[in-house]
């Protein structure tokens, strides 16, 4: 998006929520469909040179973040779960002594059935995780072996049992318009994950993303775009029916407070640290905002955290003519939007300088007319791509 001359962005007089975001990018196997940097495990895990490697990550970035205390942690992957309760703990007390974490904070571990133990579940509360997230995909055995899950459905069932009976606050992720897949099927799915009782389920569209072998050669059984339309209806309408509403375009909770902390944090454009193998952080200064990245590959990430981890890490400003569309990207998936008061704050960008975006998208339908708030309307719900795309 052009920005006139006259408005570049101002000074930030305020920082954003800080949250922190951890990769561990290991996975017994990886999946046909996953686009994620992933690295199937080919030897014995190497936990502690991993968790040295991002202590060391860590460390560099105090600097840029000195004195922002940790609103949020996430672990993802790749499968977090793969490492032991031991190096989890290991790695939380490690940052615990480097940067300060609010005292409610919301710690989430991604989990996948495959890795289930219950012992291990346990010793991951007690390292500190209070928030499990748990990708199951499908119920369906069917379904699970078309998208190259290693779980089966008893195996997902097992695991959520323990970890609604451990874990504060549990979410499952549910993947639909699977191969083969009927709306009744995905339905099923749905209300199998809600007898369970979690307060917060994800549910995906399966895409096909370039560079996965889903990508390069599609199963047969993919439902064309009107059939995965009435899958997702299902699915969303089974959830509305249990008392999940939606709150971002693919987030359902059962009430505000069960909403996932740290990825509302994404949305809202706040600040987040990202330490280890292919990791992106966004970091917030007064005077401008820049995106930092990591090697994606394990091996090159551990070697370069060896030896000069400050300049393993690329360090990229955002442009000014990017801040507004970048902010609208994830702003506008969040079903209430976001309070047009935080533009000019996380970014510095005034809404008068995207007053035509905005006028376009409001008189297309996709965009509330509220001047409180940046809000899709349903038909901007619909056709998101669209709707961002009028920012970019």
């Amino acid at each position: 998006m052009q920005l006139t001359p006259l408005f570049q962005p101002t000074p930030l007089t305020s920082l954003p929520p800080l949250s922190l975001y951890i990769h561990i990018p290991w996975c017994i196997q990886k999946c046909p469909y996953c686009d994620f940097n992933s690295h199937k495990i080919k030897t014995t895990l190497d936990e502690r040179s991993y968790i040295q490697a991002l202590i060391a990550d860590l460390e560099t970035e105090l600097p840029h973040i000195w004195g922002r205390p940790i609103e949020t942690i996430f672990i993802g992957g790749g499968t977090p779960s793969v490492f032991s309760a031991q190096a989890i703990d290991s790695l939380l007390s490690a940052i615990r002594a480097r940067v300060k974490i609010q005292p409610e904070a919301e710690i989430t571990l991604e989990a996948n059935p495959g890795t289930f133990e219950r012992e291990k579940f346990q010793g991951f509360k007690e390292a500190g995780i209070n928030r499990l997230s748990i990708g199951v995909q499908s119920f369906n055995d069917a379904h699970l072996a078309a998208i190259g899950r290693i779980h089966n459905a008893a195996e997902a069932h097992a695991a959520i049992a323990a970890a609604v009976q451990i874990f504060e606050r549990v979410n499952i992720d549910l993947m639909y318009a699977l191969p083969h897949q009927t709306p009744a099927q995905a339905q099923a799915d749905a209300q199998a994950a809600i007898a369970h009782g979690t307060t917060h389920i994800s549910a995906y569209h399966l895409t096909l993303e370039p560079n996965t072998p889903f990508g390069h050669t599609p199963p047969q059984g993919i439902p064309d775009s009107e059939s995965a339309q009435d899958i997702e209806d299902a699915v969303h309408a089974a959830l509305a029916a249990a008392g999940y509403a939606q709150y971002e375009t693919s987030a359902f909770a059962t009430a505000p407070s069960q909403r996932a902390r740290h990825n509302l944090n994404y949305w809202q454009f706040g600040d987040y640290i990202g330490i280890g193998a292919g990791a992106h952080g966004k970091i917030s200064y007064h005077s401008h905002i820049e995106r930092t990245s990591r090697s994606r590959h394990p091996s090159e990430y551990l070697a370069a955290m060896q030896t000069q981890p400050e300049a393993a890490i690329r360090r990229q400003p955002i442009a000014a003519q990017d801040l507004a569309g970048e902010f609208m990207m994830n702003a506008l998936r969040l079903i209430d939007g976001v309070p047009s008061a935080f533009l000019p704050e996380r970014t510095g960008i005034n809404a008068a300088q995207i007053s035509r975006a905005i006028q376009t998208a409001q008189q297309k339908g996709l965009l509330d007319g509220n001047p409180l708030y940046f809000r899709p309307t349903p038909l901007g719900q619909r056709f998101l791509n669209d709707l961002i795309g009028l920012f970019l």
